[in-house]
């Protein structure tokens, strides 16, 4: 079973949405974590309402600093940033240079804030689709 973290700065939406992927879909094989590097303290309610009617159980998820992982207890193999901001941090837990991926997916929560409900489906659904499809390219070609 190998790790996967999931980083981007405020770890409210797109890691959310990649650590419930991968914990959802792909357990037989990953064990998938999220953090931030500023967290929100919280998941964006739009996303978490998104998730939970797609079947997604996050009661355990939580909008967290990466330092969190730092102790060691959990041994992360492989780190995808899934921001821009995120993949130009420190951060204290990077594996080896060639476990680190970075994806450039561009920020939901910012489009929310004054969307309609209809608005607010399809920028989640497009956000989830475009994680979804990443995850699944890039598990297709990993060697675990």
């Amino acid at each position: 079973m190998k790790n996967i973290l999931f980083v981007c700065t405020g770890n409210s939406a797109r890691s959310i949405i990649a650590e419930s992927l991968v914990n959802n879909r792909y357990n037989d094989k990953f064990k998938a974590y999220s953090a931030g590097s500023n967290p929100s303290e919280e998941i964006n309610k739009d996303i978490k309402h998104f998730l939970n009617d797609k079947g997604f159980n996050l009661q355990n998820y939580s909008s967290k600093n990466f330092n969190f992982f730092v102790n060691g207890e959990i041994k992360i193999d492989h780190v995808i940033t899934v921001c821009n901001n995120a993949n130009n941090e420190v951060c204290p837990i990077w594996p080896k240079e060639n476990q680190i991926i970075h994806w450039d997916i561009e920020d939901p929560v910012i489009k929310l804030n004054d969307a309609s409900e209809d608005k607010k489906f399809k920028i989640i659904t497009d956000t989830f689709n475009n994680i979804d499809k990443r995850i699944k390219n890039w598990i297709l070609n990993e060697k675990y």
